[in-house]
This record gives C-alpha cells, sequence and structure tokens, in this order.
C-alpha cells in the first residue's frame, strides 16, 4: 500500500509497462485503500465495475495506452458513462442512466485508466463545497472537519487520501482549482476550447465550463491534457496552443523569466485571511527566488460586476438544469435542495436582456485582463480567500432558512431579488472564492499551484492566470515551483 501511495499515475503506468506490477495489483491497492478512508471521508459516493465500462476505441497507440492499468475516478457530474447514473450530486437524478458516454471519459478509457467510482459532488457543481443532501458532505483528509471545497471536491479529497494518484474534476467557477487549494494538490482548468465537451453539447456552461483533473504531480496534469486535448466532431472551435509534441515532453524547458502582477484586494472580500495573503506571498517569494519578477497591482478587472455576471448566467444555467432533471425523471421540485431551487428560481426570474447582457460583459472582461496581459505575463492571486471552512459553515440560519421555504412555497421567484437570502448565498459561496471565477468568464487558463499550509496544517493555494493558450507556459513553471518547493513530499493523514 505505501508503495502504491509513492507512485503518481505517470509512474504507476510505467511499473505496468515493465511489468513490475499488474493492473489487478493497482486496482486491488487502490480499492483497498478507498475501503480504510473513504468511510470518514465520503470522496466516492458510486463503484463502478470496470468490467462494465465501454471499450477502447481505435487502434491502440504505438507504444501502448499511456495510463493502462491505473486506477482512476470519474467526477459524477457531467462526466457520463452509458447506462450508468450520474447524479450531479442531486437526489432527482441519483439513479437515471446516462445515455451517452461523454466525450473526455471515453479518452480517458481510451488511455487505458482503470475506472471503478464515481465521487462526490454538489447538486449541480453550484457550491465551492462539497455537501449535496443526497450522498452527505465529503471531508478534508487534511482536518476532516473541513470541506475539501467544491465542486470536485469528492476529487481532491480522494486523491489527497491517497486512493488514486489523480482524478476527474471539472470546473465552471473554480471547480477543479477550489479543491486542488483545500486538499494540497495541483490543478489547472484549461483554455477554453482547448478539450473537448459532447457529445451532447458542444461547450460546458456557455463555454465557462471545462473538464481536466486534480493531481499530486504537474507531469500527471501535463499527460492528462494531452490524453483530452483536442476537437471533437462537435466542438465549437478549433484549439490553437497545442504543444507539437505534447504538454508532458516539455515540462523541463525553463519558462523564462516571467513578469507577474500580485493582486489580493477583491472587491468581494476586500480583507482576506492572513493566511491566503501568506499563501500568495510564500508563491511570490519562491518565484522571486526563481529569477522572476513580481510586483503587487491592482485587481486587473471589475470583479464586483465580474460576480454579477458569473451570478447571473450562473442561476440561469441552474434554473435549466432543474427544469432539465424535472423532464427526465418526472421529479417535484422537493427533489431539489432549498438552495438550488433558489438559484432556480432567480435564473427563472433573470430577464432575456439581462442574461445576454451579462453574457456580453465577459468581453468587457476579457479586454480589461489583455491589457494588463500586454503587461504582464501572469496574475498571481490567492486561490481562496480563507483556508477551508468547516463543514456546515454555510448552512443558512433558521429564520433565513424558513423565509427562504416560504418564499418557496409560494412560488416568489421574483421577490427572492430583494431579500437577504440572495445576498447571504452570494457571501457564502463567493466570499471565501472570489479570485477563480475570472478564469472561466474571459477563458484564460488559470492554476492553483500547493505551497502553503496554515499553521492548522490545512492547505490552501496561489492561483496563476495566463493569456489564452498559455497552457504549456503555466504547466512550467508549476513544475519549477514543484522542483523548488515539492509539495508531495507531506501527505494527509485521513
Amino acid at each position: 500500500m505505501q508503495s502504491y501511495r509513492d507512485h503518481d499515475a505517470t509512474g504507476l503506468a510505467a511499473l505496468v509497462r515493465s511489468g513490475d506490477v499488474t493492473p489487478e495489483e493497482l486496482l486491488a491497492a487502490a480499492r483497498a485503500r478507498a475501503a480504510e478512508v473513504n468511510p470518514r471521508l465520503n470522496a466516492i459516493v458510486r463503484d463502478v465495475d470496470p468490467g462494465a465500462l465501454p471499450a477502447p476505441t481505435g487502434p491502440e497507440p504505438e507504444g501502448g495506452r499511456p495510463f493502462a492499468g491505473v486506477p482512476f475516478l470519474l467526477k459524477d457530474l457531467g462526466q457520463d458513462v452509458a447506462g450508468l447514473p450520474t447524479s450531479g450530486g442531486s437526489r432527482a437524478l441519483k439513479e437515471h442512466p446516462a445515455a451517452e458516454t461523454a466525450t473526455v471519459v471515453q479518452r480517458w478509457l481510451d488511455a487505458g485508466l482503470v475506472v471503478f467510482g464515481k465521487t462526490n459532488s454538489p447538486e449541480f457543481g453550484a457550491k465551492g463545497i462539497t455537501e449535496p443532501h443526497a450522498f452527505g458532505p465529503t471531508r478534508n483528509p487534511w482536518g476532516t472537519d473541513h470541506t475539501p471545497g467544491g465542486s470536485s471536491g469528492g476529487s481532491a479529497a480522494a486523491v489527497a487520501a491517497g486512493i488514486v494518484p489523480c482524478a476527474a474534476a471539472s470546473d465552471g467557477g473554480g471547480s477543479i482549482r477550489i479543491p486542488a487549494s483545500a486538499c494540497g494538490l495541483f490543478g489547472l482548468k484549461a483554455s477554453r476550447g482547448l478539450l473537448p465537451s459532447g457529445p451532447a453539447r458542444g461547450e460546458s456552461l456557455g463555454g465557462t465550463g471545462v473538464d481536466g483533473v486534480v493531481s499530486r504531480s504537474v507531469r500527471d496534469t501535463a499527460a492528462m491534457l494531452d490524453v483530452l486535448a483536442g476537437p471533437s466532431d462537435v466542438s465549437p472551435y478549433l484549439p490553437g496552443g497545442l504543444p507539437a509534441d505534447g504538454f508532458a515532453a516539455g515540462l523541463d524547458e525553463a519558462p523564462g523569466r516571467l513578469r507577474i502582477g500580485m493582486a489580493w484586494r477583491s472587491s468581494i472580500n476586500p480583507d482576506p485571511h492572513p493566511e491566503s495573503r501568506a499563501a500568495v506571498q510564500r508563491a511570490a517569494d519562491l518565484l522571486g527566488d526563481l529569477g522572476h519578477e513580481v510586483a503587487e497591482v491592482p485587481m486587473p478587472v471589475d470583479d464586483a460586476k465580474l460576480a454579477q455576471d458569473f451570478l447571473t448566467t450562473w442561476f440561469a444555467h441552474c434554473a435549466v438544469s432543474v427544469d432539465e432533471a424535472r423532464r427526465l425523471t418526472g421529479a417535484g421540485e422537493d427533489a431539489f435542495e432549498p438552495d438550488t431551487r433558489v438559484m432556480a428560481a432567480l435564473g427563472r426570474a433573470t430577464t432575456a436582456t439581462d442574461f445576454i447582457r451579462a453574457v456580453e460583459g465577459r468581453h468587457e472582461h476579457v479586454r480589461r485582463l489583455a491589457a494588463f496581459h500586454a503587461e504582464h505575463d501572469l496574475l498571481l492571486t490567492p486561490t481562496t480567500a480563507t483556508p477551508p471552512p468547516r463543514i456546515g459553515a454555510f448552512d443558512l440560519p433558521a429564520p433565513v432558512a424558513l423565509l427562504q421555504k416560504a418564499l418557496l412555497t409560494a412560488r416568489g421567484g421574483g421577490l427572492l431579488r430583494f431579500t437577504p437570502i440572495v445576498q447571504q448565498m452570494i457571501d457564502q459561496n463567493l466570499g471565501w472564492v472570489p479570485y477563480t471565477q475570472l478564469a472561466n468568464l474571459t477563458g484564460r487558463p488559470a492554476m492553483s499551484v500547493p505551497l502553503h499550509r496554515t499553521a492548522d496544517g490545512l492547505p490552501i493555494g496561489a492561483q496563476l492566470v495566463g493569456r489564452l493558450g498559455d497552457d504549456a507556459l503555466l504547466l512550467r513553471l508549476a513544475r519549477q515551483l514543484e522542483q523548488a518547493a515539492p509539495w508531495d513530499a507531506v501527505r494527509a493523514m485521513a
């Protein structure tokens, strides 16, 4: 078991190729570790029989499938396997089988990964914590009273606890980077259009969402990007930024001397936790030691307006998700969590012009970020404004919950906008994660690097945002940071 946990996914794949270990032995080790820690963490919410999954498609590449025999977990949100349920963290969809296998899932299977489970997610991925009513909360391996973040919290907890070295994730507002920060992992949100969606739709969340992984090593994320990158038949864009030899091959190339602007003051949370500021300062100091130029700058975008635009479109997408789940299953409104119903009600109360105005607002955020990138190669921020909150910290107070219930019963979606419920949801859901939505709305690549731990031993990351197509640059810089301050030397004890 210890030997299994000492290897990343790339290392395990090499052991399989050399014949030093069999896929069956690796799967047994992964399942044994899951049996040991998952009852405490609740990271895996659905077991999967690898033999029941679709077979790899196409001929085997020269040199074999890059991750043949390596245990892997899917996120139980959007990463469909035909015939198996994808709950999206919702009671309404808990047993509803998916009609098709997602493109990214098929590419993971084509790479030889052995999927044996699906991981926990908040309902429809709508929160930066993972506490769905359908399955209960996932707990952080570094401190089980705390959240592992979300929405890829189950995957991050599984990787941090050593069940698998790398797991599937997705990011529509920070859902790779937030749990990577909370669990001491590396997480990259790729540039818009680089990775496929589908086959049901050409892009996720109007282009703001992207699949990916959370991992312990930069080389695993780079190799997984090589597995996933490139369009599918339904992709709306032809991606750029694809290195000729792949992302993993160029990892050890020096990124050059970079100009990095550091910003930590957010309009949503103007006074981030001291540990958050320590995390970004730790990254700035290390970058300076490596020869990069780091200077403090104002936040380059109007992040209060960006949050408003983000939430306007997010609430509308939530309404569509609820309506679609009801259409597929016949579920009633009470099958969904109260917070989800509030978000859906707000989405239905949004006018078409307000929605379009929010979508068009992205162009202003892109222009402001582009102006910043004309002078700086990268933007450095905290990944989160606080360390990982405690489980249950965002539960609504009883009086507010009663008001919420009354308005939902009365179908007062329009009235919800004028109550303290909405502001409380915004403060709670974005107050501790005000930095990550920027990369989603602008389509830029961003990563969280795990360079800091709090006095209580909880991880907290630093985020770097690049220009469109700068994924390879981010990975090379992450590799440089990883070599200078190896973050996998200390493991979660859960």
